[in-house]
């Protein structure tokens, strides 16, 4: 066995020459290494056993389809077949996820499963994707199907999808205990994962849909962890689909007015039955839902995205129910209407932002100007922090595509009116800092003039003792990308090298307040300038480190921990990337980071530790004065409470104690 891996490593190199020595060689190998798979019982051996059986398997596939008469491989399907599948019923989780990898290639090379192997190979895989204890072998099985739907649709939508179909509803007619919940789930993942063929969508979107609605009328229709399960799946199948045209748009059309009717019926419900679908009124499933309709959009073609926005738009603004299924609503639908009875109504404007924050710049908006101005109201009016939030990115997403000229002058104009007056005084301030930030990150991007405005405005509110950490904590929202708007994805106007033009324009004006501002606020200004100079990329923070690095190190004394962390964040790269500048100021780090290793948050003791353990990156002839004292320092976060400390401790003590070794 010491000599089994060299001997087939070698076999394999010549097997791979060409297709004469392939056939010559798995002549001789491959009855030989089932033999050797027969003979051994133990899983172990079984599984090297295997492991140099597939590297044959997958050279079959580099040399593609052969004639019958010529391939060994085609003569030994059986005893092929019979080993691969004893591996996936295997005790072994280490010899099943190989035998699965050797069932996805055999089921790659054209013909070779017979009509009763595939049979074989379905069973195989749903038992292991829903009954398997280990989640390896069953996310490994569930990628295994994904991978030959498109190679045999038919026997996947005919086999393998009503059986998870089955399971489903079966286990919907059983008590929730957390047993029946986590296959539930697996079936639901099982069915996303099978999803990769336009034929089977068509099979396991209905599916879906129908257990979405089965739990938002049932009885667990308080369940929102099990409806937000659903969209995760719906999300992945929208991934898969986006590729092929035929598919997105039968996608799109079936689910995003399925997702949409539920979503209305439950608003409209919400005062006269508190508790019937509440569940998807709550935030983290209207937030699962957005990605699951964005998705479906951005791969639309320009007209088809059209014609589905005729109908969404008129939904939210003259409440146009027609195109929805089911639509026989009680009342009529108002988001953008007054009144606390609509609270529920205003909370799906997140769903219209994911479609029309996703549709394709050349897309036109039917009564854009119209919509504009009521999200703008609703951002600034709303009472609900995730309503206003929701409707202020809706607004964003829109003004960063919208084409220049008057019309966006106007609209832009209109929203600084608004935003000023509530930003000096009121009780709307926080909505009204919400919306100015998404508008200028909206700006921002797209290089328009009116961002600079909008950025001093930010600048000079840095120094407000009420807004000040929510506008530092902003400037992260600036410069990292958005989930779910104002990102490419979705076709926003995002300019190359934004982040560097931003941080040209600001980071003096941010460096000058600081030392401008009071002591109360100094905090505020550490904070802004961490988050843009953590989202900048390293090189062009490289050059401008020597002006920064001061200042940084001031940041380290900071007591907020979100400006510590920060600030490490940065730090521990630099390290790497520019040593010889941060050699000069090797006793204030070592000093600052040694202090916070102590911090009383556990993410800011990690951090400090792992800038320690880069230190030892900087000339050895630098750090050997301070190895003693590192060490030392270095021996109490080894007894911290938090597993995770001590494993940063470990790493970077010990690599403080080799500092200067020979060889080093």
């Amino acid at each position: 066995m010491k000599l089994v891996w060299p001997s087939a490593k070698l076999l394999q190199a010549v097997a791979g020459a060409s297709l004469r020595a392939y056939h010559h060689v798995t002549r001789s190998v491959l009855p030989l290494l089932l033999e050797q798979y027969s003979k051994h019982s133990q899983s172990s051996q079984r599984r090297t056993i295997l492991e140099m059986l597939l590297g044959f398997l997958e050279l079959q596939q580099k040399w593609g389809h052969v004639e019958e008469d010529e391939s060994t491989l085609l003569s030994l399907r059986a005893p092929v077949c019979s080993v691969v599948f004893s591996a996936l019923t295997d005790p072994s989780v280490q010899l099943q996820l190989v035998g699965i990898k050797a069932l996805t290639v055999l089921g790659s090379l054209q013909g070779f499963l017979s009509p009763s192997d595939l049979e074989l190979v379905v069973d195989h895989l749903i038992h292991l994707a829903l009954r398997e204890e280990d989640s390896q072998s069953s996310e490994a099985a569930m990628e295994a199907a994904g991978s030959l739907a498109p190679v045999y649709p038919k026997v996947f939508s005919g086999r393998m999808v009503p059986r998870l179909e089955e399971e489903l509803q079966s286990e919907r007619e059983q008590e929730s205990s957390r047993d029946h919940c986590s296959l539930r789930q697996r079936c639901l993942q099982a069915l996303a994962a099978v999803s990769t063929h336009t034929s089977i969508v068509r099979e396991t979107v209905p599916v879906l849909l129908q257990h979405l609605w089965k739990v938002h009328k049932g009885s667990e229709a308080g369940n929102a962890q099990d409806i937000v399960s659903v969209c995760q799946s719906l999300h992945r199948v929208a991934l898969q689909c986006q590729q092929d045209a035929e598919g997105c748009w039968y996608y799109h059309q079936t689910v995003v007015p399925c997702l949409l009717a539920m979503a209305v019926q439950a608003a409209m419900q919400e005062s006269t039955h508190p508790l019937l679908g509440k569940a998807l009124l709550e935030e983290e499933v209207l937030a699962a839902m957005v990605p699951v309709i964005s998705a479906a959009t951005t791969h639309l073609s320009p007209e088809l995205a059209a014609q589905s926005v005729s109908h969404v738009v008129p939904l939210f603004l003259d409440g146009e129910v027609s195109f929805l299924p089911q639509n026989s609503f009680p009342c009529s639908f108002q988001p953008f209407e007054d009144g606390e009875c609509l609270e529920a109504q205003r909370r799906l404007v997140a769903l219209l932002m994911a479609l029309v924050c996703s549709l394709p710049r050349n897309v036109a908006i039917p009564q854009q100007e119209r919509l504009l101005r009521e999200l703008l109201a609703l951002s600034c009016s709303c009472n609900c922090p995730f309503t206003a939030t929701t409707a202020a990115k809706c607004f964003a997403g829109l003004v960063n595509k919208h084409p220049a000229g008057q019309q966006l002058d106007e609209i832009l104009q209109l929203a600084v009116n608004r935003m000023e007056p509530s930003l000096a005084e009121g009780p709307r301030r926080t909505q009204a800092l919400t919306l100015l930030l998404w508008v200028t990150k909206a700006l921002v991007l797209r290089y328009h003039p009116l961002s600079s405005h909008l950025t001093d405005k930010l600048l000079g509110l840095l120094g407000d003792a009420e807004l000040g950490p929510a506008v530092a904590d902003g400037f992260s929202l600036l410069m990292a990308k958005s989930p779910d708007v104002l990102h490419k994805g979705c076709h926003a106007d995002v300019r190359i090298m934004f982040r560097q033009r931003f941080f040209t324009d600001n980071v003096p004006k941010l460096v000058q307040g600081f030392y401008k501002a009071g002591p109360d606020v100094k905090a505020n200004y550490l904070k802004g300038l961490s988050h843009v100079l953590n989202h900048l990329p390293k090189p062009v923070l490289v050059t401008e480190l020597p002006t920064l690095l001061s200042l940084l190190l001031e940041a380290l004394s900071c007591s907020d921990h979100v400006v510590q962390l920060s600030t490490l964040s940065c730090l521990q790269p630099l390290l790497l990337e520019a040593p010889q500048i941060m050699s000069l100021h090797i006793d204030t780090l070592v000093t600052k980071f040694l202090s916070l290793t102590s911090s009383p948050t556990m993410a800011v003791r990690i951090a400090a530790l792992r800038c320690a353990h880069a230190l030892t990156s900087l000339p050895t002839t630098v750090l050997l004065p301070y190895k003693a004292r590192v060490i030392r320092a270095l021996a109490k976060p080894l007894d911290d409470k938090k597993r995770l400390v001590r494993k940063e401790a470990v790493a970077a003590r010990g690599e403080w104690f080799l500092l200067g070794s020979p060889g080093r």
